[in-house]
């Protein structure tokens, strides 16, 4: 199973062609069953996508907002996404207590992705390499 980071995620949808085409090629090599991302990830994409349209100074710009909001609806409902259910909470406690230095958010994605037996694909391999056991790899 490949889990989607957030960056990687976000890269797709601004679909810079140069950025996002190695990493749509190395998905391409993938079932698209096997490929997910986390209610973490959903979570940092939608408080996002409500502060930018919150900043909206008009409405034409919220008009614009909130087309972009919907096909970010719609890219996650042809995703799977993984819960931070009890499995994770148990394996995120354990990587809290070993004093990991790495960010409350990444370390749940992080342990979503462990507690899946999954590999994250990441650009933030400096944090996510400092998590013991978790599988991490950058395919941009």
């Amino acid at each position: 199973m490949i889990v989607l980071d957030t960056d990687c995620l976000s890269l797709l949808e601004r679909e810079r062609l140069l950025e996002s085409s190695k990493l749509l090629k190395a998905l391409e090599r993938h079932r698209s069953d096997e490929v997910c991302t986390t209610i973490i990830t959903f979570e940092e994409q939608m408080r996002g996508w409500l502060s930018f349209i919150a900043r909206c100074k008009n409405l034409e710009e919220q008009v614009a907002g909130y087309e972009r909001l919907h096909r970010f609806l719609e890219s996650y409902r042809n995703t799977p996404v993984l819960d931070f259910d009890e499995k994770a909470a148990a394996v995120f406690r354990e990587l809290k207590n070993s004093k990991v230095r790495v960010g409350t958010m990444d370390l749940k994605i992080a342990a979503i992705t462990i507690a899946n037996e999954a590999i994250l694909v990441t650009r933030n391999l400096s944090d996510f390499t400092q998590v013991h056991g978790l599988r991490s790899q950058d395919w941009t």
